[in-house]
């Protein structure tokens, strides 16, 4: 039996055509493959364009901005991420004690960040992928800081885990200040202990 179709409502987005879904996938493939090759500095939109066989308006109508293109492959990159520590092995993915899932949270949040920080900075200040990715990994760190019962404002203890995390003060203190990716994720261990232990 077939299923019933549905007329659309007024305010559902049209659906997206085969051959515009084609040159967005394709945009989009090239875009992630150029970053990774050269760096989000060295790609321009013109290059993007002629790799995934479009015209430059195309890749300007599909994403609206330079921005809005890097920010599409940030996304795709945090996605890839967020899949690991939802279903990925242990100890990021499920299977591991809280304790090892959290350290291994931000061990490799911290990673994640500081091999993404150009990319980070070249999507700039979009703020639909900030708060979409901040959403994700405030919850988590909420649900294994609720799982390792720990006492007090987990909403504001979990912020105050993931500031160290953020592009913005990984690279001041890995580029500014000379500090080891390893420093710096003891430390934080050290801290989510602390938080930890009460």
């Amino acid at each position: 039996m077939t299923p019933p179709t549905f007329l659309p409502l007024a305010e559902d987005p049209a659906p997206e055509r085969r051959d515009a879904a084609r040159n967005r996938d394709a945009v989009l493939g090239a875009a992630l493959r150029l970053v990774d090759e050269q760096g989000p500095c060295a790609v321009t939109m013109d290059d993007i364009a002629a790799s995934a066989g479009v015209g430059k308006a195309t890749v300007f109508r599909r994403f609206g901005s330079r921005a809005g293109l890097m920010t599409a492959v940030l996304d795709h990159t945090e996605a890839e991420w967020q899949a690991a520590v939802i279903s990925g092995p242990p100890p990021l993915g499920p299977g591991a004690a809280p304790m090892d899932r959290l350290v291994a949270f931000g061990r490799t949040r911290m990673e994640q960040t500081l091999a993404h920080a150009e990319l980070i900075e070249a999507a700039g200040s979009t703020t639909t992928r900030n708060r979409a990715a901040y959403s994700f990994i405030a919850m988590h760190v909420r649900h294994l800081l609720r799982e390792l019962d720990v006492r007090g404002d987990v909403p504001l203890l979990a912020t105050a885990l993931l500031a160290p995390l953020e592009a913005v003060v990984l690279r001041q203190q890995v580029e500014v200040e000379g500090l080891s990716t390893e420093r710096i994720a003891a430390a934080w261990e050290d801290v989510v202990r602390r938080v930890v232990a009460g």
